[in-house]
């Protein structure tokens, strides 16, 4: 029992003692006068629970929360809530299936859970689809600071067009926002220590959806035109037939658009790559304390999410456009507190990168060097050449949406649903859970809906594509 709790697992956990002796010497603790060979992933967690609440709050916010409103749109506030808490309760189920898989072998990294379950080609699959999922995050928030950083030092200016100059070209702004902020940030050696930046993000955010608020009681509906206060809005008038109820906030609304929207709230909680780093590098870690660190997490990300989409669809209604920052700006670009907001949400977007980045980096180390100690030169170059790649992407593919729309399609599901649900169930023993005990069924289940929301996802996509449409609700 001491041996279990130094590790930071109790048989409570489903730690099995045995099969972690076997496995997994370095988790041991090391004998006085015999040599240990360190691993890049051995060290004891020094990261604090709030710290580590503000690190994986962090990763499950994207880009996406733009997009909920519109969401909201096509869906009704209830159909919208059900589904929002279905997706927030199966995201907490799916990560305490990660967490128990991890606690039974005593391993904290997804990608070994995969070579646990299934040998090399398991762990190989986690990891590039990990990757592949997190490039397309960091290629999202870079072309968010690609498109609105230009429009922001344009108003600071107060130049009403973009003059050509090489500070106003969002190509040399990714570059030097790459070079100055995020790769200082991605080098730091343990994701701990990024919980201060995670903190600040977040609070920009907390500053965004208090402006989303706000603005509600400020912004008439339907939208007023400026130059003749008697008529409605050329900006609604353009896209929405305005009737008597259109100020009204729909309930339950179905349209062509509802079942597009419902891959925006799933991928809206995707953490997962993050979940098990972030659990290595937890103080005093346990199954339970890092259940309870996920808990929090989404429950506040829930809260945000919920009301961000909420107070954004009563200010617009049927108008509200698939990013709401830009919605506002359809309705004064040179609002002072929306200027702001901007701002507030491209500093957010740029200290998320390194989060994001910490779990690819862990990927590609677990392939490539998964015998090899902790080197400075391997880590930073790993950072440079990912942020280089990101860079390169963001810079030279136009159509970037629809190839990342493909890659969120697939990855998010797998990482979400299909992975946690095959690797609980090969990984738990079947003398402790028989293969038709209840856990291995609901989890074979889980694992069932993954690949029925990536058909879902796949087809929507293609079906996009092949009608030519433009609506996009934004992505994780």
């Amino acid at each position: 029992m001491e041996l279990q709790k130094m590790n930071g697992h109790s048989r409570d956990d489903g730690f099995d003692g045995l099969d972690g002796l076997a496995e997994h010497d370095e988790f041991l603790p090391h004998k006085a006068g015999v040599k240990k060979e360190h691993q890049f992933t051995d060290f004891e967690g020094k990261t604090s629970f709030g710290m580590s609440i503000f690190n994986l709050s962090n990763a499950i916010m994207g880009s996406g929360i733009l997009g909920l409103a519109y969401a909201m749109s096509n869906t009704g506030i209830i159909l919208f809530l059900c589904l929002l808490v279905s997706i927030a309760i199966l995201s907490s189920y799916s990560i305490h299936l990660l967490l128990k898989s991890a606690g039974v072998v005593g391993i904290r990294a997804y990608e070994q859970l995969g070579n646990r379950a299934f040998g090399i080609p398991g762990k190989v699959t986690a990891a590039c689809i990990i990757t592949i999922h997190n490039i397309g995050a960091m290629s999202t928030y870079l072309f968010i600071v690609k498109s609105e950083l230009p429009l922001v030092i344009q108003a600071l200016l107060g130049q009403s067009g973009n003059t050509g100059e090489w500070f106003m070209n969002g190509n040399y702004l990714i570059i030097i926002v790459s070079a100055a902020i995020i790769l200082p940030l991605a080098l730091m050696k343990q994701l701990g220590y990024l919980g201060y930046t995670s903190g600040f993000s977040l609070s920009c955010m907390v500053f965004f959806l208090i402006s989303v608020i706000y603005k509600k009681f400020n912004i008439p509906c339907p939208l007023v035109d400026e130059h003749h206060p008697n008529k409605t809005s050329a900006f609604v008038n353009d896209h929405i037939n305005v009737t008597d109820d259109f100020c009204e906030p729909k309930l339950f609304t179905i349209n062509s658009q509802t079942a597009y929207t419902i891959p925006i709230l799933a991928f809206a909680f995707v953490c997962h790559p993050e979940v098990l780093p972030i659990y290595t590098e937890l103080r005093d870690a346990t199954k339970k304390r890092m259940q309870n660190v996920a808990n929090i997490s989404i429950l506040a990300m829930f809260l945000m999410y919920l009301l961000t989409a909420l107070f954004g669809y009563l200010t617009f209604f049927g108008s509200v456009e698939s990013e709401l920052l830009h919605t506002y700006s359809q309705v004064d670009a040179l609002d002072v507190l929306m200027l702001c907001v901007r701002l507030a949400v491209l500093v957010a977007v740029i200290l998320t990168v390194p989060v994001v980045l910490f779990p690819i980096r862990r990927a590609l180390l677990q392939i490539l060097f998964p015998e090899k100690p902790f080197s400075w030169p391997v880590h930073i170059g790993i950072a440079f050449c990912l942020l280089f790649v990101v860079n390169l992407l963001v810079i030279f593919v136009p159509s970037i949406r629809d190839i990342f729309g493909l890659i969120g399609a697939t990855s998010a599901p797998s990482l979400i649903f299909i992975l946690p649900g095959i690797f609980y169930i090969r990984i738990i023993p079947e003398e402790q859970e028989p293969l038709m005990s209840r856990p291995k069924i609901q989890a074979a289940v889980f694992a069932a809906l993954g690949v029925v929301f990536m058909v879902m996802s796949l087809s929507f996509i293609i079906i996009d594509w092949v009608s030519g449409g433009t609506n996009s609700g934004g992505g994780h």
